[in-house]
């Protein structure tokens, strides 16, 4: 799974590019666990997501709850149709 990462400023830019899944949560969680704290923000774009399955939905939370844990201040700032369905579908939209 595509994961692109930069830092701009004292924010990590990332974007995760494809499917968010059963098939692809444990790689991702092993690409940005570990920068979590890195930076003192992180802008996390989810708009290039395809599909989205409960596994990527975990992994997400998981992120939301580590990030402040690690001193990151975590954002999203754009989410893709799979994303914003998933999420409607747990109840999880504002």
């Amino acid at each position: 799974m595509p994961l692109l990462y930069e830092i701009e400023d004292d924010t990590a830019q990332v974007q995760i590019d494809g499917e968010l899944t059963i098939y692809t949560a444990a790689d991702l969680a092993a690409q940005l666990l570990p920068r979590l704290g890195a930076t003192p923000a992180m802008a996390l774009d989810l708009s290039q997501i395809t599909e989205m399955d409960g596994a990527g939905l975990q992994l997400l939370l998981m992120i939301q709850r580590e990030a402040p844990k690690a001193g990151t201040q975590l954002t999203v700032t754009d989410q893709s149709k799979a994303v914003t369905e998933t999420l409607a579908l747990c109840n999880l939209v504002a």
